[in-house]
């Protein structure tokens, strides 16, 4: 899957800078799965069976001679937490299971990390309504924090009428305060651009910065499913992930 494998080269380019983290008398590289899984996935179109994330982000850190330190995975489904966490065990990763919803899992896992340490989130949830906003704010008060982050386009597509006309509330959770900062008269391709800007602008007031180069991934006939992008405090991991992406997207819409 191209969300793996653009996740497998982003941590393969922060080697060397997550090796300086490494070792008994440093502050620690994490990696922070909130969404794991059950450590694998299968592929519709081939019937093929791959690596998870989880599972992928390991292997590639082991293989770049910099291991990260600890691996916390969660999943509210605790039936496919511990199948993830057992496939760990199987590589020897320093795996920590937390059973959960996001935002309550990220809650936990912070007050477990280092803080002078290094940290990678990989942020894969299955809608907008499952990425609370929380979550970005708890993380954001770590020193040294870096989030590859799914951001559903089929979401803020299917269901913009339902978040308008108040049926649904995933956009509020995705985004909290929206409906007041967005002009809900104009168009729906505006409106849903100006919804993830009022989220990037939400992200940066939280002193970190959403990338501009985002990368698209779509479905077996071409449609859009979701935009990946980094969140990140420092320059450094956004040129890693610009050379991980190779060239900017474009704009969301």
């Amino acid at each position: 899957m191209e969300k793996h494998n653009l996740l497998r080269r982003y941590i393969d380019i922060s080697r060397a800078v997550r090796r300086r983290w490494i070792g008994p008398t440093n502050a620690g590289a994490t990696y922070i799965d909130l969404f794991c899984g059950p450590g694998r996935a299968r592929v519709r179109k081939t019937g093929e069976w791959i690596d998870g994330s989880c599972v992928a982000a390991w292997k590639k850190s082991v293989e770049g001679g910099a291991p990260f330190s600890t691996v916390f995975i969660a999943d509210a489904d605790n039936e496919k937490l511990e199948h993830a966490a057992e496939r760990l065990r199987r590589l020897k990763a320093p795996v920590v299971p937390v059973h959960g919803k996001a935002v309550d899992t990220v809650k936990q896992i912070a007050a477990r990390l280092h803080p002078n340490g290094l940290h990678f989130a990989f942020i894969d949830p299955f809608n907008l309504g499952a990425f609370d906003f929380e979550v970005m704010r708890t993380l954001s008060r770590l020193r040294r924090i870096d989030m590859m982050v799914h951001v559903s386009k089929m979401d803020l597509q299917r269901n913009l009428g339902f978040n308008v006309a108040m049926q649904q509330s995933a956009f509020e959770t995705f985004a909290p305060g929206w409906r007041a900062s967005v002009n809900l008269k104009q168009s729906q391709p505006n409106i849903r651009r100006d919804v993830f800007e009022y989220w990037r602008n939400l992200v940066a007031n939280l002193g970190i910065d959403a990338s501009a180069d985002m990368r698209l991934i779509t479905g077996d006939r071409s449609q859009p499913l979701y935009w990946l992008l980094l969140v990140a405090k420092h320059d450094l991991a956004h040129r890693f992930w610009a050379s991980a992406t190779e060239t900017a997207q474009g704009s969301l819409f």
